[in-house]
């Protein structure tokens, strides 16, 4: 599992989305770039996101690309 220094500060943005709801690559990155948070291709938004699923922090629900959160790292625990 991550910890919260773990994450990058793009990570750190994927996540507070994820927290609001489900995301798709394709959405994240849009929103990233609508909030100013930076210019990301596609492929380092999904790298992003596999790396948060390796950890079991993400689901990948039915391989589809639609993600949700399952653990937040930003949390800390106990």
């Amino acid at each position: 599992m991550l910890g919260a220094e773990d994450l990058r500060a793009v990570d750190e943005e994927i996540v507070a989305y994820l927290a609001e709801g489900r995301v798709t690559p394709a959405y994240t990155r849009a929103r990233l770039a609508d909030d100013d948070v930076g210019d990301y291709s596609r492929g380092y938004v999904q790298q992003r996101l596999a790396r948060l699923e390796e950890h079991s922090h993400v689901q990948n629900l039915y391989d589809t690309g639609l993600y949700e959160l399952v653990d937040d790292p930003r949390e800390e625990d106990g």
